[in-house]
């Protein structure tokens, strides 16, 4: 179990998908995507595996929801600097979303 001063070290954010390419050299198929969150945080890239349900021209404009405070990570060619968030099922990775837009980069607690 974790207390709530942990929960709240982790920094969700709001944002838009600007760009997306496949990370051609990727161990599992992936995206790399690029992400609007704001001003204060700017724009990040993530390496995502979530090429089973989406397709990358039904991505651009989607609000996503992304950890923005981890360590980057290098997968295949791509600086991986958030975790875009979701979660799995038979079909493959959903992607957790906002059920109304809101402005890029709101904290979600």
């Amino acid at each position: 179990m974790i207390g709530i001063e942990d929960f709240d070290k982790v920094d969700i954010r709001t944002g838009t998908v600007i760009d997306v390419s496949i990370n051609k050299r990727a161990r599992n198929k992936a995206y790399k995507v690029t992400i609007d969150f704001g001003e204060e945080i700017g724009v990040k890239t993530s390496s995502a595996q979530i090429t089973d349900l989406y397709k990358e021209q039904d991505l651009i404009g989607k609000q996503v929801i992304a950890v923005v405070n981890f360590l980057p990570i290098r997968i295949g060619d791509v600086k991986s600097e958030v975790r875009i968030l979701g979660t799995e099922n038979q079909d493959g990775v959903v992607l957790l979303s906002s059920d109304q837009k809101v402005p890029n980069g709101l904290r979600i607690f």
